[in-house]
């Protein structure tokens, strides 16, 4: 079946580029995960439209993107809300709505007045975004330039094509319908956005007064971020002794230490393996609220073990699971599961 005209990038902001859940089980070829920072987003923005949870959407980063859609069609936003407006009509985050060919949605550009702090956006389109996928997925791998749309961050003018979607003429044009966000992450009293991290495999290596200020310290994310790792600024940490490591692998939410003693957070097109310490990991569940920090945002580490890790991911799937029950109690028809969102992955 022939893709039908989507939409039409006639703005990109910051960077936009097509992403669903990544690719998984290739870290041993060298091939990062990538995908949308923040996976829970996307599911819920294609649940929102009738697509099965890993179909390709749209990541904005920090608005000021405008796209014309070329097809009647239903789309969702979710994650940071930038002022989103469809042909001068707001359009709130989490919320499914029905547009016609021709109109336009436009996102404002962050740090405008009136807006709150954020980083990104997904955007869910009915029949997602129908590019070829490459190694099992439609990511685009920015680094190594293959996927999504030419292997490349999205351009003016681009032209992107949608799948068949699964939902008929009466739903498609379905009234304007919602459901509910996901809690944001907690705050201190500082009003620093707190992270649940476990402890690392090289954490002993650390001075005592270092892995203190791990977990005490307040940390600033740096303009240096991106979707290779969030670059934290603070207290700067050091190691008993220096030594050399052989590179071992590492996963998104690994916190690395390179020798300036300022961490990074790897995300999900960081390398598969390194050579700097690794004094720490940030739990699954809370990666895709780190992806939506702004620029300059401040943070604090909280040490979990594994049984608190394992507890959030469950939380997550009994919201997942509500979110689920919610729509299937509104008639709206229950998307199909992808393996991303079931057990973590062993890679």
């Amino acid at each position: 079946m022939a893709a039908t005209p989507g939409l039409t990038v006639l703005r990109p902001g910051m960077m936009a580029s097509v992403q669903d859940l990544g690719r998984h089980g290739l870290r041993q070829s060298g091939i990062c995960p990538g995908g949308a920072l923040d996976s829970l987003s996307l599911v819920l923005a294609n649940r929102l439209v009738g697509n099965a949870d890993g179909a390709a959407g749209l990541e904005l980063t920090m608005g000021g993107c405008e796209l014309r859609f070329e097809t009647a069609t239903r789309i969702a936003l979710t994650g940071d809300d930038f002022g989103a407006r469809l042909d001068g009509v707001d359009l709130w985050p989490c919320w499914s709505v029905a547009v016609r060919a021709g109109q336009v949605l436009r996102l404002q550009g962050a740090n405008r007045p009136g807006m709150k702090d954020g980083l990104r956006s997904w955007l869910a389109v009915a029949g997602g975004i129908d590019v070829p996928p490459v190694l099992g997925s439609r990511s685009t791998d920015l680094k190594a330039a293959f996927g999504g749309h030419q292997g490349r961050a999205l351009k003016k003018n681009d032209k992107l094509p949608l799948g068949p979607s699964a939902l008929d003429a009466e739903a498609m044009a379905r009234r304007p319908f919602g459901l509910r966000a996901p809690e944001p992450a907690p705050l201190d009293e500082t009003g620093a956005t707190v992270l649940r991290v476990m402890g690392g495999p090289e954490l002993e290596q650390f001075a005592d007064a270092s892995r203190k200020a791990l977990w005490n310290e307040p940390w600033r994310i740096t303009p240096r971020s991106n979707r290779m790792g969030s670059r934290l600024e603070g207290v700067e940490l050091k190691r008993k002794r220096s030594v050399d490591m052989l590179s071992s692998a590492v996963i998104p939410g690994t916190i690395q230490v390179p020798p300036s003693g300022q961490p990074i957070i790897l995300m999900g097109d960081a390398q598969t393996t390194g050579g700097y310490p690794r004094i720490g990991v940030v739990i699954r569940a809370d990666l895709g609220r780190l992806a939506q920090m702004p620029l300059n945002g401040r943070l604090r580490l909280r040490q979990v073990d594994s049984g608190e890790a394992l507890a959030a991911w469950e939380a997550r799937r009994r919201y997942l699971a509500q979110v689920a029950q919610g729509l299937a109690s509104a008639g709206w028809p229950p998307s199909a599961q992808n393996r991303a969102e079931g057990e973590p992955h062993a890679d």
